[in-house]
């Protein structure tokens, strides 16, 4: 008798803990893969799996609305209506606490797919992290987690501008300029690219960095008011690099403070429809590198769809950067007009994009939860 009492005991106590654990790992769900790995090519072939069942939408959550996050949400747009999903978004206007509220908005209302820009990584990390549990599909713009992570190589972003000036201060500014980098240090996962233009630029003796420093707020306003503190201290410049939507903005201090020039050299990363506009002007603005916003947000829309039909796709994908100038631009313009032929043309595709990893709903909880990089 004691012997029975005690199995029954026993039973109860684990189907207790088992009950326990269950409920908890179901509301927290596991936290994916967080060591750095090295993922194979994206098989496009692998095995489908189990439809999440969620509703067939697409949400795309962004920071702010600067023409490189509204690029990605055309694309975006542009899937959602080719698969027959429905689409929204929403705007953070950077403010960290309204985007996780607009997050747990989408969660609650069981949206399928789900993109996101982040204002700040780490504070929304938990309501990704509930979201991907819950079976959506998760698509991250550089910070994880997310069942799909999308970065770019940033050195060697960063070192493509780099190089670009670099050759310009060598042949065209006879080896000397002030440079400003206008960086963006504080989110870490950009900051191999400001490095890479460092490392560049220190080869050249007569390059004098005069300013290296983080604009308050990463957009055009940004740019611009930074640029007006730094003219006070050195009101000659000849080199401004950064991200298009601040180097746009010093580009208009500059100009506003008379102190603009022909042979003046801004060079900016994204692909921006303002930067390619000035490109083509021939003024001051010589190129800008390319991540093809509206391209890969269609890629990612595509990615979306593919998740709640219960097929693979990749955990990773890299924007391969490259630099735009007045000579290439229109290629580049037609391809952003119409990103469903760029993806449907592999040859086109694989020029501006590189996938790795397989992830689909049942394997969910090998979601990226490290800082990704293709870039040893």
């Amino acid at each position: 008798m004691k012997s029975d009492r005690r199995n029954w005991l026993s039973t109860v106590l684990a189907c207790a803990f088992v009950a326990c654990c269950t409920g908890a790992w179901a509301e927290d769900g596991p936290a994916g893969i967080t060591l750095p790995r090295v993922f194979g090519p994206f098989d496009r072939n692998a095995a489908a799996c189990s439809r999440p069942p969620l509703n067939k939408s697409l949400a795309f959550a962004q920071d702010n609305d600067r023409e490189f996050i509204k690029g990605i949400s055309r694309g975006l747009a542009m899937a959602a209506r080719d698969r027959g999903l429905s689409f929204s978004a929403s705007v953070a206007e950077n403010s960290a606490e309204k985007m996780i509220g607009q997050v747990e908005g989408f969660r609650n209302a069981r949206t399928g797919g789900l993109v996101i820009a982040p204002v700040d990584p780490a504070a929304l990390a938990p309501a990704l992290r509930k979201t991907i549990w819950q079976g959506a599909y998760v698509g991250a713009v550089v910070p994880p987690p997310a069942t799909s992570l999308l970065n770019a190589p940033q050195y060697l972003t960063g070192k493509t501008l780099g190089d670009a000036a670099a050759s310009y201060i060598r042949g065209k500014l006879a080896g000397k300029a002030n440079v400003v980098i206008l960086t963006h240090d504080s989110l870490q996962f950009l900051a191999p690219r400001f490095a890479a233009m460092r490392d560049v630029l220190k080869d050249i003796p007569g390059a004098d960095i005069v300013a290296d420093i983080s604009p308050p707020t990463v957009n055009k306003e940004g740019g611009y008011r930074m640029m007006q503190t730094i003219l006070l201290a050195h009101p000659d410049v000849d080199v401004v690099l950064g991200a298009d939507t601040v180097v746009l903005g010093a580009l208009q201090a500059v100009r506003e403070a008379g102190k603009d020039r022909p042979d003046q050299f801004f060079g900016g990363i994204d692909g921006e429809v303002e930067a390619v506009t000035e490109i083509k002007k021939g003024g001051p603005y010589k190129i800008s590198i390319s991540l093809a916003s509206s391209v890969f947000g269609y890629a990612m829309g595509q990615h979306a769809a593919d998740w709640l039909e219960g097929k693979s796709i990749p955990q990773a994908m890299d924007i391969l950067p490259s630099a735009l100038t007045a000579g290439n631009i229109g290629q580049y313009e037609a391809d952003l007009a119409n990103p469903a032929a760029v993806f449907n043309d592999h040859a086109r595709r694989d020029a501006y994009l590189r996938m790795y990893g397989n992830i689909c709903y049942d394997t969910r909880d090998q979601y990226v939860s490290f800082p990704w990089s293709s870039e040893r």
